[in-house]
């Protein structure tokens, strides 16, 4: 089965300056602040371009650490030692990744023409701040949102809940996803949710970001590429990938997820409108709420993430190769050769290999499975504070019997651990 490429869709901001494209990759040096496993694919499809990778992490032998041109270890929380460090290298393009990054340090590099920052230094900033972005993007663009307030303490958050009713939404301002959030559904669960929201994440906090809940048909990532060429800003859309948390441990993601026409549009509108506020270029994961024709913004992350993994099979361009190509200033094009899905495997630092079990008959099982893949991570990832441990993916006619493909994987990798 295949699809036709989604056609770009030029930005209908005004753009009063124009914006730099990339030259050819011969040349360029990428400098990526972050070292995880989604960095590592990353810097690989970077170094198919022909561009040399510079890996940055706080800790030694990261997973890209291992793929690099150069690794380094450095504190990217630090505004002076980053900023230190990239006019030590003289990277021409840095790419925020993962981790906490010392934003203002990028800033200062991008205003100074030290290097070129991306996607830009904004992006970064507002995805570590759940509450500036949610600002952005109800107040200041207009997008359909769940209803959202935010708490300083847990006299504010019940309060909120005095006003709001239950059941609510509590999740912290600055985490990865799903991590430290809660639901409420009664006033006892008040405390224990300000405690758990607080205390997540690497980013010290005192505030939190409550939100009603919203029923909704299913989640929705919108893989958007924005690009600048000689005639100016465009976006470009992947088909729509579902997700889902399967269970505390693994999340679920297939590609295609049929929308209604009404919802695929809006959908687009959407992420067209807060990706090209955003700015810059590269990939931007939009992630919504669907309900019918009825579509909610729900977050944006600035780079390739966990959902979009399912693009390593379900389409011609990863969204790594998607990212590297528009940073690089190179064309993209979202084609999608085949349904697919992807099951990521999730643990805590203290996950270890299982005892007595024989890796090599586990992954043969998995393998047996028709039209699927795998992938393991053996590397420490310190990027999130829960580690992937390995990628189920599988292909099908059928984005339904896809699921059921990559369950069956996920479900013999788990015996592993």
């Amino acid at each position: 089965m295949t699809d036709t490429p989604q056609t770009a869709v030029e930005s209908a901001d005004p753009v009063t300056d124009p914006e730099p494209v990339a030259g050819t990759p011969g040349a360029s040096s990428v400098m990526l602040l972050g070292s995880g496993e989604l960095s590592r694919e990353l810097a690989l499809a970077f170094q198919r371009l022909g561009a040399e990778v510079i890996a940055v992490d706080r800790y030694a032998d990261a997973p890209a650490h291992g793929v690099a041109d150069r690794p380094v270890v450095a504190k990217m929380n630090d505004a002076e030692e980053l900023t230190a460090l990239i006019e030590k290298e003289n990277p021409r393009y840095v790419v925020a990744e993962g981790g906490v990054i010392a934003a203002d340090a990028l800033i200062a590099v991008a205003e100074r023409g030290v290097a070129e920052v991306l996607p830009t230094p904004r992006s970064t900033r507002l995805s570590l701040d759940r509450e500036g972005l949610r600002r952005l993007a109800a107040d200041e663009l207009g997008l359909p949102t769940a209803p959202f307030w935010f708490a300083g303490s847990p006299e504010e958050l019940s309060a909120v809940v005095q006003h709001a009713g239950f059941p609510l939404v509590v999740k912290p301002i600055a985490s990865a996803a799903g991590e430290g959030e809660s639901v409420l559904v009664r006033a006892e669960d008040v405390e224990p949710a300000w405690q758990r929201a607080v205390a997540a994440g690497r980013i010290p906090h005192n505030r939190v970001m409550v939100e009603s809940v919203v029923e909704i048909d299913f989640e929705v990532t919108l893989l958007t590429i924005r690009t600048v060429g000689p005639t100016g800003p465009a976006v470009h859309f992947c088909e729509p990938i579902g997700h889902r948390q399967a269970d505390g441990d693994a999340l679920e993601s297939w590609q295609p997820q049929r929308l209604a026409p009404a919802a695929l549009d809006a959908a687009k509108s959407i992420a067209a409108r807060i990706v090209n506020s955003l700015g810059g270029r590269g990939v931007f994961g939009v992630e919504l709420l669907v309900r019918g024709d009825e579509v909610y913004f729900d977050n944006v992350r600035p780079r390739p993430h966990d959902s979009g993994l399912v693009t390593l099979r379900s389409q011609r361009l990863s969204q790594f190769d998607l990212h590297a190509r528009a940073i690089l200033g190179l064309p993209v094009d979202t084609i999608m050769i085949s349904p697919a899905a992807a099951g990521i495997v999730y643990a805590g630092a203290e996950a270890r290999p299982a005892s007595g079990r024989d890796p090599h008959a586990v992954l043969a099982e998995a393998l047996a499975v028709a039209e699927s893949d795998v992938a393991l991570f053996n590397r420490p990832d310190e990027t999130e504070d829960r580690r992937r441990l390995a990628v189920a993916m599988a292909t099908a006619p059928d984005p339904i019997v896809a699921r059921d493909r990559a369950r069956r994987v996920t479900a013999a990798l788990r015996r592993l651990w």
